[in-house]
């Protein structure tokens, strides 16, 4: 598994923020073993950076009885508690407050946490101590995945948008789903091959966009050379998407990233490339118009964890470089391994 050190680099670029010292120097001050640990450091330093400079206000609907008349008095339970005879009401109104539906998560959140076994006792302290610091109108929401989705949708600031990604990622690895009752996951989501492709793809395509200036960085979706009798079926032809493509007026780079436990493997007592994932990028080289001028080439970065890999081949006309990325290394070589893959 690779080391925490290099997850919370990874899980930074993944979700567009810069690592922060003072997040490293924590974490080397009181090394971790579990990512539950750095998750919850991560969350403690973003959450006291966002009330430093204070939470995000918005205007929140609230339903209460006052003895003044504001906004929209509410008929109903007004004189079904009988208030008006005693100079009452209830109104609804709108106000500016800090509870907003992300800052309720994060309090649900960050409860959750302060009680968790998972976690050491100085830093479920620390959580605690937290969590009383957020304002008393932060009403605590219990994490679950729709309210998640429903904050997806919303444009959040980059400092929200990242609260909101370690708030997700600690409920979907390291708390207790409804129907497990009290009962942790304790997943160390190094393991899940699926969530760690989807941050590793992620981690490397911002990297491209924030250390180098030579090529614009995007996904890229290739369409079919293809033709067909009846035109409606060429849109049952799968897509095409790339994971990152890097070009410039002179070169164009499809790079694929596949989180696989080995660049090769075994067939027939010998070791041989992961036929699918060749295909898969030979189809885009063939299928993609680069501009005139502009040489097109291919990329298979696989990090590694058995044997490293350095492998080239000209497949259609095109050079297609197959290769390993050790993460286990510290992060100064990792960074100057992906720029020199690209140089």
């Amino acid at each position: 598994m690779i080391p925490l050190a290099t997850l919370y680099y990874l899980l930074c670029y993944a979700w567009q923020r810069l690592p922060e010292p003072a997040v490293l120097q924590a974490t080397e001050a009181t090394p971790f073993h579990r990512p539950l640990e750095l998750l919850t450091q991560m969350l403690l330093h973003a959450t006291r950076r966002q009330l430093r400079t204070g939470l995000p206000l918005a205007f929140v609907n609230t339903e209460q009885e006052i003895n003044e008349l504001r906004g929209r008095i509410e008929l109903a339970p007004t004189l079904g508690r009988g208030l008006l005879p005693q100079g009452r009401a209830v109104c609804s109104f709108d106000e500016l407050s800090p509870n907003r539906p992300l800052h309720q998560v994060l309090a649900g959140t960050l409860a959750a946490l302060a009680t968790h076994p998972g976690l050491p006792l100085a830093l479920r302290r620390e959580v605690s101590q937290l969590r009383r610091r957020l304002p008393a109108s932060v009403q605590p929401l219990a994490p679950a995945a729709p309210v998640f989705a429903g904050l997806r949708r919303q444009r959040l600031a980059s400092a929200e948008a990242f609260l909101l990604h370690l708030c997700e990622l600690i409920f979907e690895t390291a708390l207790p789903a409804p129907a497990e009752g009290s009962r942790g996951r304790f997943a160390d989501f190094r393991r899940d091959e699926r969530l760690m492709a989807r941050l590793f793809e992620q981690a490397v395509r911002n990297f491209y966009r924030r250390e180098q200036r030579q090529y614009r960085v995007f996904t890229e979706t290739i369409a079919w050379q293809a033709e067909a009798p009846h035109a409606p079926d060429l849109a049952l032809l799968p897509t095409m998407l790339t994971d990152t493509t890097l070009e410039n007026p002179g070169r164009k780079i499809i790079l694929d990233t596949k989180y696989y436990a080995a660049a090769l493997r075994p067939r027939y007592d010998q070791q041989r490339l992961i036929a699918p994932h060749l295909y898969q990028l030979y189809a885009y080289l063939q299928n993609l118009r680069p501009a005139p001028g502009q040489a097109l080439e291919g990329v298979l970065l696989y990090p590694a964890t058995t044997a490293a890999v350095d492998l080239r081949y000209a497949l259609g006309g095109h050079p297609v470089r197959v290769v390993t990325l050790d993460l286990h290394q510290p992060w100064p070589g990792i960074a100057a391994s992906l720029l020199s893959l690209v140089a």
